[in-house]
């Protein structure tokens, strides 16, 4: 518990003061966000505004991760060095903060709002995922616990979704395309929910910060040190993942400071990509992957908004369901205020998160009732 406390405040601290340093730094160089010429004309004012600062972010990440064990170690904790789960978030991470870098860089360099062409986007994320994946597979602990499996999981694996159903092989061939898709939809998801200041890096707190107290619990209720094998959990370094979850949400606290309307930094698809990396390796390797979506809830309604705008403008000829895509710029245009918009979907966020940590904790409780009732 100790360690988590650690890690938030050393990740709020880092991120806190590291962004007006990075902002200084960007505002020299002149590294300014291009903006949309179809996009709200309110947005207009925000051309040149700093970005990238998903870097402070992810470098916050990192580097608290690591201070953090260093200072456990000080301690004498149990928890006193990286595992193999921490490790892979952080490749997975990282790898898609520099895919987000690439993309930002292309952007500045070539003074336009575009950056990686689809193609190359997906190519790069493609072979940092599938990376991901193949390693979350090994690394075996004690008990023969891997960091993933190939069952797809709710709130644990699920058994009767074992995708090894046809042979070793099959299942990692069919987990790697799992986790890309999980990996894509969430660098995606987070990807289009930033564009209007703070909305991103608080609602992505909100889930972060769910995965503090989804961690915790499993540690507490792990299989190594509790009876009953339906109601314990199955994973390999939880309290490691939670640490890494804190870090990443007192870094997005710390970065929120300077990004809550008006910015003075955006984080860019560096910290857009990165984060939404970091939301899968969490979701994958604490075998939580479809309660991800209920938690991220926010998110998925935004990324819908956008697959349901282009279904149907394709379908019925240039007709629109909503005045703009993604679904925050619908209500800009309705004629809310950006602060307004962002402040109810972080209310629409936290709402989805208690949702998703209830049933959580609900099927918890049916399970260890369950068994109770059995042991009768």
């Amino acid at each position: 518990m100790i360690g988590l406390l650690i890690g938030g405040v050393l990740g709020l601290i880092l991120s806190g003061l590291g962004t007006p340093l990075f902002i200084r730094y960007l505002v020299k160089r002149g590294y300014g966000q291009q903006v949309r010429d179809d996009g709200p004309q309110t947005h207009k004012s925000k051309r040149g505004t700093p970005t990238m600062g998903g870097f402070v972010i992810i470098s916050a990440l990192v580097l608290g991760y690591l201070l953090t064990h260093g200072i456990l170690a000080l301690l004498g904790s149990e928890l006193a060095g990286p595992t193999a789960s921490g490790w892979i978030v952080l490749l997975l991470t990282v790898g898609m903060a520099f895919v987000g870098w690439i993309d930002d860089y292309t952007k500045i360099a070539k003074q336009r709002s575009l950056g990686l062409t689809p193609k190359g986007k997906i190519i790069l994320q493609g072979l940092i995922g599938t990376a991901f994946a193949v390693l979350a597979l090994l690394f075996p602990n004690a008990d023969g616990v891997t960091p993933a499996s190939t069952a797809v999981s709710f709130v644990r694996d699920i058994p009767w979704l074992e995708l090894a159903f046809a042979g070793p092989v099959v299942g990692v061939v069919l987990f790697v395309i799992w986790s890309n898709i999980i990996t894509t939809a969430t660098t995606n998801a987070v990807n289009l929910t930033d564009g209007l200041d703070g909305l991103a890096a608080g609602a992505t707190a909100m889930v972060t910060g769910a995965y503090v107290l989804v961690s915790l619990f499993q540690a507490s209720q792990s299989c190594g040190l509790t009876e009953g094998a339906e109601a314990c959990y199955v994973v390999r370094d939880p309290m490691d993942l939670g640490l890494l979850a804190a870090v990443l949400t007192g870094a997005l606290l710390g970065f929120l400071w300077w990004n809550t309307s008006p910015a003075k930094i955006f984080m860019g698809d560096t910290g857009s990509l990165g984060l939404g990396g970091a939301l899968a390796g969490l979701a994958i390797l604490s075998r939580t992957e479809i309660l991800v979506v209920i938690l991220a809830g926010l998110m998925v309604a935004i990324t819908l908004s956008v697959i349901i705008q282009v279904g149907w403008f394709k379908i019925s000829g240039g007709k629109r369901v909503f005045l703009m895509a993604p679904l925050q710029h619908h209500f800009e245009l309705k004629g809310w205020a950006e602060v307004t918009v962002v402040v109810r979907f972080w209310l629409i966020s936290l709402v989805c998160v208690i949702i998703g940590l209830a049933l959580f904790y609900g099927e918890w409780l049916l399970q260890h009732g369950a068994l109770q009732a059995v042991a009768r």
